[in-house]
């Protein structure tokens, strides 16, 4: 997959305190997979590069408010999330208590976020970006090719990547720049996600190799 900065986006999906933080509340679920990839380093490695080099960058958040809790079926893992309250916000208008919560970005990338550059799309629902504007945006701009990571490997990531397919880009996912949760009875996420990115994606990628792709 060929990379440049006319028409590559780097897209990444939840990079917030509930599932990169040692404080969030999916920590204990994502922690370990998080820790071994060097996850957030290597997000922010190629942050960094995006910016250097004049990519375009894109970010899907995950935010529930007060009136999600009135939905009436639920899946397991939104089930867990409603109750944990991850990715929480006070409200869709209503920023009160965002910052530095889990619903927040990590401190380390709020440089390359709030740099008044980077997109930050509206947030996705459930698990995939059928519910937001990332394509609108992404073909507002004429991208053609996307660089994908950020979090859960099996769940919003897979969902993006999945998506982004059918509606004609070339996907390459990061294999070292997600990771996924570890459950008992449902399994391992992340290794389930890295067999489907074999199958799906155009190309699975370490972040070396998108730096050097990049440059």
């Amino acid at each position: 997959m060929e990379i440049n900065s006319t028409d590559t986006a780097i897209v990444f999906i939840d990079p917030q305190n509930d599932v990169l933080s040692e404080g969030g509340a999916a920590w204990d679920a994502v922690g370990a997979s998080v820790t071994e990839n060097r996850t957030v380093e290597n997000m922010e490695r190629i942050f960094e590069a995006a910016k250097a080099g004049g990519y375009e960058v894109f970010i899907s958040p995950h935010y529930f408010y007060p009136t999600d809790s009135g939905w009436r079926m639920n899946g397991p893992l939104e089930t867990s999330e409603l109750e944990n309250h991850t990715f929480a916000r006070a409200g869709q208008l209503d920023l009160t208590g965002f910052r530095d919560s889990g619903a927040d970005w990590l401190d380390r990338f709020k440089p390359y976020i709030e740099d008044g550059r980077t997109v930050v799309v509206s947030p996705h629902k459930v698990f995939g970006p059928e519910t937001n504007d990332l394509v609108l945006q992404l073909r507002k701009r004429g991208m053609q090719r996307i660089i994908l990571g950020g979090m859960l490997a099996n769940m919003c990531v897979e969902s993006h990547m999945r998506h982004l397919v059918e509606q004609g880009f070339e996907v390459a996912v990061v294999r070292d720049a997600t990771a996924g949760p570890r459950h008992p009875v449902w399994g391992d996420g992340y290794q389930a996600a890295i067999i489907n990115y074999g199958f799906f994606a155009h190309a699975l990628l370490s972040t070396d190799e998108v730096l050097d792709g990049m440059r």
